[in-house]
């Protein structure tokens, strides 16, 4: 088989990483790709959003499968493209990727099919916003509703903060049209714990959980980003916990879809909240999370593509999906400064020491060829540093070892990440 992956992360990373494994693929192209996918695909220089050249480029190169990792062609409709010219694509189609396109969609369907979630409103006019606030309770969530990077969810503690973020979301317009409507969220507390999903339309089919680190900084300080480190399982995911999922958010989700007339076909990402009240849905993605990808998917024991062509064909009941009942822990390598301001172009060395070392992964996120074909940095977010272990502290332990094998100028990292799995 010929493969197209779509996108240049840490996550596209990983599913190359996992589609090579497979002995049905002979060839992996990868658009746009990075310096480190370039050692296992080959790099086509077109953009992720450039859907006439990657239809072209498809149909040029006879590709058998295409695999969308990135978000924005989700939500601009890749797949619907791709599908009218009879391509093999997996993803969601744009009128269900919308689940990750639109944050009111999202709660609005929540709200409609009873799947527990926080409390909210949203707005379309700065000031009724405004005039709500005043009489909300505090503290309280503000989020963009479109696409914004990860980034786009501001946390009020003050009623000055929460006008503020008014201000920064839809009136300097700071995530750009993601933040023409706004959700207004109440603030949940709890363990966060992330579940990442396939489903083929109708069946869904449970990947392990994991737990990421938004905040920059070391005690979850900073800002946010798009993650500084991921640990799958979570210790917090319970059987109980999962069997309440399962029941009232997971397939409730995927039946509500298709009520719509939006059947979802790729991968959903729940974001989830472990309130006092029970587990509630804090967000949804249409697509592999990042980090998220990096500890999971080398744990899963399936053929990637087998499980994907499961899912583009209707019959994932058929999958058996397994996992290694091990633990993987990821620590981002990011470049001082992120997610503000940074510089790019630092070498990187030390690479070697990863090869011949099955339990330990370098996903490259943001990096480039120079010149002088040297790996340079290119990203806030520079490399996943991922590492298996039998439990989570093994692999928490064998992940920060591996962390100094790398070495690049203004190299940045939290040094906490899995730091709740000694709590737990």
């Amino acid at each position: 088989m010929k493969i197209l992956v779509v996108g240049s992360g840490g996550r596209e990373h990983a599913i190359v990483t996992s589609a090579a494994k497979s002995p049905r693929v002979d060839k992996i192209y990868c658009a746009p790709g990075n310096a480190g996918i370039a050692s296992l695909a080959e790099c086509v220089p077109i953009g992720a959003m450039e859907f006439d050249k990657l239809v072209a480029f498809a149909k040029e190169k006879a590709i058998d499968f295409t695999i969308i990792g990135m978000d924005d062609p989700l939500v601009g409709g890749i797949v619907d493209v791709f599908e009218a010219e009879g391509l093999k694509v997996f993803g969601p189609r744009k009128n269900a990727a919308i689940l990750e396109g639109s944050k009111a969609f999202s709660k609005d369907l929540m709200k409609k099919y009873h799947i527990p979630t926080a409390a909210y409103e949203n707005f379309t006019d700065p000031e009724e916003a405004l005039a709500y606030l005043e009489t909300a309770k505090m503290p309280i969530v503000l989020k963009a509703d479109g696409l914004a990077l990860g980034k786009g969810v501001l946390i009020c503690n003050t009623l000055e903060e929460a006008k503020e973020g008014v201000r920064t979301i839809m009136e300097d317009k700071k995530f750009g049209s993601a933040g023409n409507t706004m959700v207004v969220e109440e603030f949940m507390t709890g363990r966060e714990v992330s579940v990442l999903t396939f489903v083929d339309g109708k069946t869904i089919k449970i990947m392990s959980s994991a737990q990421d680190h938004k905040r920059a900084k070391d005690g979850d300080q900073g800002l946010n980003t798009g993650g500084m480190g991921n640990f799958s399982p979570s210790p917090f995911y319970t059987k109980e916990v999962d069997e309440f999922c399962r029941k009232y958010i997971y397939q409730p989700t995927v039946d509500a879809m298709a009520a719509e007339g939006r059947p979802f076909t790729g991968v959903i990402f729940f974001g989830l909240m472990l309130t006092e009240d029970g587990p509630k849905v804090l967000e949804y993605n249409a697509r592999f999370g990042d980090p998220e990808a990096q500890v999971v998917l080398p744990r899963m024991k399936n053929d990637m593509i087998d499980v994907m062509e499961a899912c583009v064909e209707g019959r994932l009941d058929q999958i058996d999906l397994q996992f290694e009942d091990n633990a993987a822990v990821c620590v981002v390598l990011a470049s001082d400064g992120y997610p503000v301001s940074y510089e790019k172009g630092f070498p990187i060395t030390g690479f070697e020491n990863f090869e011949g070392k099955d339990d330990y992964y370098c996903f490259h996120a943001g990096t480039a060829f120079d010149e002088n074909s040297q790996i340079v940095t290119n990203g806030g977010r520079v490399l996943g540093i991922t590492a298996k272990g039998k439990d989570l502290k093994e692999a928490r332990a064998k992940a920060y070892e591996a962390t100094e094998w790398i070495d690049f100028q203004n190299k940045y990292m939290r040094h906490d990440i899995g730091k709740a799995i000694d709590e737990a």
